[in-house]
């Protein structure tokens, strides 16, 4: 609880900070979803970063990771704030993006099944129905991974599209399917509002390698690179009404993600860094399990140039104004 509660007072004391006067500016962002990741984001709108870095954030939600990956190579937005797949899935297609800044610090997807339910092992899932947000969702290679690791054939298993939210903890606790494959950002959120308590299975090979970022074309990266640096540690926001219901939800949410964010610690000097080795790992992966036809070259789809700026703050003003919070 109180890891938490210094994150919380951490991003909320960059609003005290000193910074160097700028213009205002306009960035205008896509999502898939609202919630997950937003806890923090939130708390950066809460805290008045907003207006302490003259940002003007337009947001977006376009139901999808691919249709925001799509709005953005289209030049309709400038930043996507989601999942990284449609890089590497449309890069031979001519989709050109890269990240340029980590959202979580480690691989989002996960096989989730209830605390107390049946599933103890990986190997329980012989037999069973995995559902998924939708068909064919990137969450199915890692899961495929980890039961090929546990000695199942894709015979042994089917997946079934059940939606996200509010159905997919329906079908998950109803017994309509055995496990759901899905974001961990999003199932430790829904779980911490509702109650309910997740088993999950992470891949072993996978977990250090973070695949939530923002990204955007690389000639806005070189157009907006300022922009882009105080964004990134900003965070997005959602403009909802500050009651004490709402900073009791989201305070649930952070608990339950910390260890899952990044800028946990804030001694880092490369927070929000993509690690290529990792990512060249995941695009193997990708093309090893036939889902693109080459493997995609890890350093076109990311690059760490911001990282150095998004990192240049007064470290030790931000801490001291955190303990003067608590």
């Amino acid at each position: 609880m109180l890891k938490a509660t210094f994150l919380l007072l951490a991003v909320t004391a960059l609003a005290c900070l000193p910074r160097v006067a700028v213009a205002d500016d306009t960035l205008v962002v896509g999502a898939s979803f609202a919630g997950g990741i937003e806890v923090l984001e939130n708390v950066a709108k809460f805290g008045g970063l907003y207006k302490a870095e003259h940002l003007d954030v337009d947001k977006q939600y376009t139901g999808s990771a691919g249709l925001c990956a799509q709005l953005a190579a289209g030049g309709k937005i400038d930043v996507c704030a989601t999942s990284i797949e449609p890089l590497i899935l449309g890069y031979a297609k001519g989709l050109r993006l890269q990240v340029f800044f980590s959202r979580i610090a480690t691989y989002e997807y996960v096989l989730a099944v209830p605390a107390d339910g049946p599933i103890k092992t990986l190997a329980d899932f012989k037999g069973n129905v995995i559902g998924e947000a939708s068909p064919g969702s990137p969450s199915e290679l890692s899961a495929n991974d980890m039961l090929a690791g546990a000695g199942l054939r894709r015979s042994d298993y089917t997946f079934a599209a059940v939606g996200a939210g509010a159905q997919a903890l329906s079908a998950l606790t109803s017994g309509k399917v055995a496990g759901f494959s899905d974001s961990a950002t999003a199932l430790m959120t829904e779980g911490a509002v509702s109650g309910i308590r997740f088993r999950y299975f992470k891949d072993p090979i996978l977990d250090s390698i973070p695949n939530s970022a923002f990204y955007a074309r690389p000639e806005v990266i070189a157009a907006k690179g300022d922009v882009l640096r105080r964004y990134a540690l900003m965070g997005e926001g959602l403009g909802k009404a500050i009651t004490p219901e709402a900073v009791e939800i989201e305070m649930k949410q952070l608990i339950a993600l910390q260890g899952h964010l990044v800028g946990v610690d804030p001694a880092d000097p490369r927070i929000g860094a993509t690690p290529l080795a990792g990512v060249a790992v995941y695009c193997k992966l990708f093309s090893e399990g036939g889902m693109t036809s080459a493997r995609v070259p890890a350093a076109a789809i990311v690059t760490n140039q911001l990282i150095p700026f998004a990192n240049d703050f007064d470290r030790r003003a931000w801490i001291a104004a955190v303990k003067r919070m608590k």
